[in-house]
Order: C-alpha cells, then sequence, then structure tokens
C-alpha cells in the first residue's frame, strides 16, 4: 500500500468533508478517495457503525472496514458543542465537496445544513442523501437498506416469480446509491470548473431504487395507457439461476439462434434443434422458462470444463459460478498497520493515465484529528484544549 502523496488519481486536489456513515455515504466517499480526492472522515467517539459490521481482526475493524474507510483521514468530534461545530465549519471551509446521509431534521439541528455550510464555502459542492425527498412528509423518515428495497419493488420482484416476496442479499441500495451519490458529485464538481458555481444536490434513496427496478421492469406498464403488467420476463422466471453440470456449477446464457442450436446438438437435443420458441428474441423472451429448463437440463452430461470449451468455441456467454469463498481468494493481501494482513479489494476503475490506487489504510477512530485541525489554522493549545473537553478524540 502506497502512502505516497505523489499517488494521484483523477480527482487529486478535490477535497471532501464526509458526515455520512454506515454503507452508502461511505462508499461514495471510498469512490471519491480511490479517484484521489483527499476525504475527512468526520466521526463520534465511539467511530462509524460500519467498523462493527460483521467479524474483524480488531474490534474497530471490521472486513467491511477495512475496505470501505481506505484513503481517508479520520477526526473524531462531538458536533454538538459549540467548538465541534464551529470545528467542523473550519474544515468544511476548506473543502471542495461535503458529503452527508443525515436526514434534514437533524442536519438543521446541528446547524450543518446546505445554508449553513455556503456560508463559509459558497462554492461548495453539498450532497445529501436519505431515505425519501425533503419534500415529501416522509423526509425525516428513517431509512436503511431494507426499508428501501422494499419501497421501490423487490420483493414484488420474487412473488412474481412465485415465491414469497424477499429482499436481495445484499445491501443493493445502500451501494447503488453510493455510485449515484459519487456520479452526481463528480459530475457538479465538473460545472463548478466551468461555472465556479457550487450547488446542492439530492439523493432519495427511493427514488434512486424505483429508477433502479424499473429500468427493466416498467416494461409494457411504462406506456400510456399500459399494453402489458410491469415485469420483465425473462428475468422473472425462477429459472434464471446456475445450472450444474457433471461436476459443478456453470452459468450459459444463449443469447442468438445458433448459440441454442449448437447447446442442443451438443447435449444430444436433435429434436430441439429447430425449436420455433428460439427462433426469434421475442420468442426467447415469451419462452424463457421452458429453454431455461431445457438448457440446464441437458448440462449434466459434461463436466463444467467441457462445456466452457464449447461455449468459447461457440461465442455464447458462459462462466464457472464462483462462491463468495472464491472471490475473497482472488483478492490480493495488503497490510494494515494496526488490523494486519487483510484483502484488498483493488478500484475497479481503470484509468489509463490517471489510474485509482489505495494510498490510504483505513484510519483508526479520530487518527488524523490533530492534522486535519492544524490544517485549517489550529495551534497545539487549542487542539489540545479540544480534547481535554473530550470535544475532540483521538486514538
Amino acid at each position: 500500500m502506497s502512502e505516497s502523496e505523489n499517488a494521484a488519481g483523477p480527482l487529486a486536489g478535490v477535497r471532501v468533508v464526509d458526515l455520512s456513515s454506515v454503507l452508502m455515504g461511505p462508499a461514495a466517499t471510498r469512490t471519491l478517495g480511490d479517484l484521489g480526492a483527499d476525504v475527512i472522515l468526520v466521526e463520534s467517539a465511539t467511530g462509524d457503525r460500519n467498523r462493527s459490521m460483521g467479524a474483524g481482526p480488531t474490534p474497530e475493524f471490521s472486513g467491511v472496514a477495512l475496505n470501505l474507510l481506505r484513503n481517508k483521514r479520520s477526526i473524531a468530534m462531538d458536533l454538538k458543542h459549540p467548538h465541534g461545530r464551529q470545528a467542523f465549519m473550519d474544515i468544511a471551509a476548506t473543502c471542495d465537496v461535503m458529503i452527508t446521509n443525515l436526514r434534514p431534521g437533524p442536519l438543521g439541528r446541528l446547524g450543518l445544513n446546505y445554508e449553513a455550510v455556503r456560508e463559509v464555502r459558497d462554492d461548495i459542492v453539498f450532497c445529501r442523501a436519505h431515505g425519501y425527498p425533503s419534500s415529501s412528509d416522509q423526509a425525516d423518515a428513517p431509512a436503511y437498506d431494507d426499508i428501501i428495497q422494499s419501497a421501490s419493488g423487490i420483493g414484488d420482484l420474487f412473488r412474481r416469480m412465485g415465491a414469497e416476496p424477499m429482499l436481495l442479499p445484499s445491501l443493493v441500495a445502500d451501494k447503488f446509491c453510493g455510485l449515484t451519490i459519487a456520479n452526481s458529485v463528480t459530475a457538479a464538481l465538473y460545472h463548478r470548473a466551468l461555472t465556479g458555481q457550487g450547488q446542492c444536490i439530492e439523493i432519495p434513496m427511493i427514488d434512486v431504487m424505483r429508477a433502479f427496478v424499473l429500468a427493466e421492469h416498467g416494461a409494457g406498464a411504462i406506456s400510456e395507457p399500459p399494453v402489458a403488467s410491469a415485469g420483465y420476463a425473462r428475468i422473472l422466471t425462477p429459472e434464471r439461476k446456475p445450472q450444474q453440470t457433471a461436476d459443478g456449477w456453470i452459468n450459459i446464457l444463449p443469447y442468438d439462434h445458433e448459440h441454442y442450436v449448437a447447446l442442443f446438438e451438443a447435449g444430444g437435443r436433435h429434436d430441439l434443434a429447430a425449436d420455433e420458441r428460439f427462433a426469434t428474441p421475442i420468442e426467447r423472451v415469451i419462452h424463457s422458462d421452458s429453454l431455461y429448463r431445457d438448457v440446464a437440463s441437458v448440462l449434466d452430461q459434461r463436466t463444467t470444463a467441457e462445456w466452457l470449451e464449447l461455449c468459447s468455441e461457440h461465442g455464447i456467454p458462459a462462466t464457472e459460478a464462483a462462491t463468495l469463498d472464491e472471490l475473497v481468494s482472488q483478492l490480493p493481501v495488503d497490510e494494515h498497520p494496526v488490523a494486519g494482513p487483510y484483502r484488498s479489494i483493488p478500484p475497479p476503475e481503470q484509468f489509463s493515465e490517471t489510474p485509482p490506487s489505495v494510498r490510504r489504510p483505513a484510519p483508526r477512530i479520530g487518527e488524523h484529528g490533530r492534522e486535519i485541525l492544524a490544517e485549517v489554522g489550529y495551534d497545539v493549545e487549542t487542539i489540545d484544549g479540544l480534547i481535554d473537553t473530550g470535544i475532540l478524540s483521538e486514538s
């Protein structure tokens, strides 16, 4: 892991104050940090909740936090105290971006809303992300991934598949909204670079996830009047899943007519080679259920490797179905100064000129408080006073 300040991504020089917690906001600021931004994480004395999300090598560092908090510096302050709030404002005045997932009510009571922060930095890009629009009667309703998944119809997708309503076994709302935050902030920074104008961005999770779900599942219901019910048939079949081979699990997705012909011929189902169910794209969607079943029915005749070879020869999309343990084992091992060896999830973006990087390990709670306050003009005596009164905490 490089601590070099010379390792610069496309957002090098951008300074972000991160007043967010759990996963959505921290995922966004992790992305910005990977891309080169200097991210200042403002925590409470007990640290962010993601520090205790599941097991980890120390109480302060869950496996989640080791990757989620990288490329950030931590300062732990009591924002309810006037001196803590002032210190926050002094930091915000030096920042290009502020990101928070505090609801409008708590944010206003702390005096840290857009109107207040704009007084100390008039061109700031201020992003607030919470469950529901601030203009709605649910503006201050608490919302977590489970709540937003249900409110955005995820459970209904399972019902339409013939199962009981369930949620996806992934924090998909938090993570996708985190990407939306990062995209929106980057666009606003570009706008500011052109015009000098900052702005307030609002990311309501419910709106983001409604758009996410309905992108394909709005389907024929999008027309007015509707020409069909909501839901994309090919995706809603319970037959859409990994398929068993002679020695493991694979996922094969024949997409074109010739793909089906090649698979059924190889599987000895010559009777299906001229089947009208896969003659055209629309017929393949209509008959998704039976086609998925027919494909799965021939795959136990060969090994996974044999099917992958055949699919490669015919250009058929296919992959061996991975397990979570296999995915983790593929990650590089890094060394954390406190937590020790851990598996590092590399930044997924690839830039030819300004590649992202992991420059800093996940910080201890309040590890950089003195450093950050010194950067905004606080002297040692003032910092010591904040620590002595419990307003500032340090590791």
